[in-house]
This record gives structure tokens, C-alpha cells and sequence, in this order.
């Protein structure tokens, strides 16, 4: 990780003009004595940067030298704090390493960079069986360079029947969510979400988002996915499960458990959403070893069908 030190201290050098080993210390949370080193290898590199000494002292630039980190442009700065952000497969360390990189950036390019780090959320469990999407859809990279800049789109969008319209959206941010792709927007009628593959035009208009102060991408499409979920899977069913088989239905049911406070005999409570009540039996007649549903009554009704089904065919 020590090039991306060394670009940190020289872009901090860049904005600040002159520092000392401790301020550079501290920026880069490390020891002094590695701030020195550090210091002491960009001058050994050739860089034209020297050291005062005495009271007030400190590093400086040669006569106030600029970089642009070897002809970097406001677009790569973005490109490259993507990988900063929550949905990079990059390891701690690096995203540290950038998140550091991006406070030393000159001012222009500063503020699309830390947007760029939080324009994109990755969401790997897919909508139940839908259809894989092998490439990026068309107008990915514009919405996403729209989300970055902080300027409304014109969109077209053409919905599942088929019917297209066009409006002017606030572009929030893009989520990934398994193979689909979604951009989450402020429009007139409050946030809503459009399916990427389905945009018919993406015009930037050039006028300023209207962001929400406490907006947080990650939380609002938490809020959306657990939305669709309670949309997609509509019936509740009440059950009592033994403590170790816990596990077991967070494997097989995933979000659609919700895990509640234990009874007298020791089971834990918990809550299970499906389609519809036999289909959701099905599901769980595998379980009951584990798992006891305590209502609705139909779906106990299509689990005891089932179990006497068994019984007869293999009894």
C-alpha cells in the first residue's frame, strides 16, 4: 500500500502547499517516522518537493508545483473512487487506501469523486427465478455519470405492458440487484425505482439534483427490496421452530424469515412469508422435524394432505 501513500502525500502537498511529517501522519494514520520516509522517498523519486527547517518549517512543493496525478481527469478520479464505495469486491485495505486518496484530490474533482464512492449499491440475491442479463444494459454508464454529476435526466421508459413515457427524473443512485440493474430517482410523484433495461433514452438535462440531506442509497433500497418482498409474497404464517434449526430455515428461506422472541418450552417464534398457502406448505413439509406452523389453518390443513400423501404412497 505504499504507492497509494506516496500519491496521498503528494496530492496533500498539492492542496495544502506545505505540511509537516506529523500532519501527514495524522491524514494517512501512520507513524511520523513513516511520514518522513515517505517524504523522504518523493524527493528521492525526482519529485520537486523539499523540507524547511527550523520553527514554522515543514515540506513545500518546489515553487508551488502542481500534479494532476499523471494527467488524471475529473472522469478517471470518478472511475477510480468507485472502487472506494460499499459495492466494490476490493479488499479493506485498498478502499481505505482511496477513501484517503480522495481527500487529498484538488477541489473540481473532489466532490463527483466522493460521489462516485456512493452512487452504487450491490445487491447479489436475485428477484426469485428472474432471467439472467448477460451484459450491462444500454445507458447504464450515462445514468450512472448522470447520479455522479448531480443533474436530472430526461428518461424514457418503456413499463412491462409495454406503454412508454417520458420524464425528468432526480437520479439517486444504481443499484445491482443479482443480474438486474435499477436506478433509484426523486420524480414528482415521491422515489421510485426504473429498471435499467428497460430505459428507451437518458438525456442530462443540466440542472442540479434535488437530493435529500439524510438520503442514503444502501438504507432506501432496503426499504424498496423489503418492500417488493412483502409485495411479492403476500401470505404470513405463524410457527414455532427448535432452536438449532434456526440455521437451517435462514438458509432455505432467507429474508422471508423473520426470527421472533422464544416460547415457555423454549422454541423460538418466527414468521414466514410465500405466495400462497400451498405452495408455502410444500416448502416447509421437509421441515417439521424443526418446525411446527401454528397458523393459518389452511396451511396446516395442506401439510397434514401432504403428510398423509407420504404416507400412503410410501408407508
Amino acid at each position: 500500500m505504499r504507492t497509494d501513500r506516496l500519491v496521498a502525500v503528494l496530492l496533500l502537498l498539492q492542496r495544502r502547499e506545505q505540511v509537516t511529517a506529523a500532519e501527514v501522519a495524522r491524514e494517512l494514520e501512520v507513524s511520523e517516522r513513516t511520514a518522513r520516509r515517505d517524504l523522504d522517498a518523493l524527493a528521492m523519486a525526482g519529485v520537486p518537493v523539499y523540507s524547511m527547517q527550523g520553527r514554522g518549517g515543514g515540506w513545500r512543493l518546489v515553487g508551488g508545483a502542481r500534479t494532476d496525478l499523471s494527467g488524471l481527469t475529473a472522469s478517471e478520479a470518478r472511475a477510480l473512487f468507485l472502487v472506494a464505495g460499499p459495492a466494490s469486491a476490493a479488499t479493506p485495505a485498498v478502499k481505505a487506501a482511496l477513501r484517503k486518496l480522495v481527500h487529498a484530490l484538488p477541489e473540481p474533482f473532489r466532490v463527483q469523486a466522493e460521489a462516485a464512492a456512493s452512487s452504487l449499491v450491490m445487491d447479489p440475491q436475485r428477484w426469485g427465478s428472474s432471467p439472467v442479463e448477460r451484459r450491462p444494459p444500454f445507458f447504464l454508464d450515462e445514468l450512472q455519470d448522470a447520479v455522479i454529476r448531480g443533474v436530472q435526466v430526461r428518461l424514457g421508459y418503456v413499463d412491462r405492458k409495454g406503454a412508454e413515457t417520458v420524464r425528468t427524473v432526480h437520479p439517486l443512485g444504481i443499484v445491482a440487484k443479482g443480474p438486474s440493474w435499477y436506478l433509484v430517482s426523486h420524480t414528482e410523484a415521491g422515489r421510485r425505482v426504473f429498471r435499467i433495461d428497460r430505459v428507451s433514452s437518458a438525456d442530462p438535462t443540466g440542472d442540479p439534483v434535488h437530493r435529500p440531506e439524510d438520503f442514503d442509497l444502501a438504507q432506501s433500497w432496503r426499504e424498496i427490496a423489503d418492500e417488493v418482498d412483502r409485495k411479492r409474497t403476500p401470505l404470513e404464517i405463524q410457527a414455532v421452530c427448535a432452536p438449532h434449526g434456526i440455521g437451517l430455515l435462514r438458509m432455505v428461506l432467507g429474508g422471508r424469515l423473520e426470527v421472533g422472541g422464544s416460547t415457555t418450552d423454549g422454541r423460538i417464534e418466527v414468521v414466514i412469508r410465500g405466495h400462497n398457502e400451498y405452495a408455502l406448505a410444500g416448502e416447509l413439509a421437509g421441515l417439521v422435524e424443526w418446525l411446527e406452523v401454528t397458523g393459518p389453518p389452511g396451511v396446516r390443513d395442506h401439510l397434514a394432505s401432504i403428510g398423509n400423501a407420504l404416507v400412503e404412497r410410501y408407508g
